[in-house]
């Protein structure tokens, strides 16, 4: 397996069945929390650029001219599902805090509904067809979850009521 392979399968998770978008997101999950609470969010910020970049070079290098999103290259879930995690944890950064499940929960739970889901630009990205399309319906869908997990918050907290 090459290397771009194996950064789009995020070396074996896009492997696991069933819901393989579902492990990515997962495994994203852990290391970006992982990421915020040793490294901090500046971290956290780095490294959603750079697994965007890096995996949209993958997925280039991966899909070519074909219009296939299949469903094993996870890459993708992971520079969302950091990008929607990005939300809570500068909230919590902003404030001085370590992000806190309900956070991290909600993004998860917001990112994967509109990844499914698909609504609006999120599913304009994923009928563009080639491998920006593949990236950018994963980035909408985390950009939608972490507005929606900033708008629970308020509301859980009495500020949105």
């Amino acid at each position: 397996m090459g290397m771009t392979r194996a950064i789009c399968l995020l070396f074996g998770v896009g492997l696991l069945r069933p819901g393989p978008g579902t492990w990515g997101s997962a495994v994203a999950l852990a290391a970006g929390i992982a990421i915020d609470r040793w490294l901090g969010f500046p971290a956290l910020v780095a490294a959603t650029l750079a697994v965007t970049l890096i995996g949209w070079w993958a997925l280039r290098a991966e899909l070519g001219d074909t219009h296939d999103d299949p469903s094993e290259f996870v890459i993708d879930e992971v520079a969302g599902q950091w990008l929607a995690l990005l939300f809570p944890a500068a909230a919590f950064w902003w404030r001085g805090m370590d992000m806190v499940w309900p956070g991290w929960v909600a993004a998860f739970v917001f990112f994967r509904l509109f990844d499914i889901w698909k609504p609006w630009l999120v599913g304009r990205a994923d009928r563009r067809g080639d491998a920006w399309g593949v990236m950018a319906d994963d980035l909408w869908a985390g950009v939608f979850a972490g507005v929606a997990t900033i708008v629970a918050a308020g509301i859980a907290h009495g500020v949105l009521m």
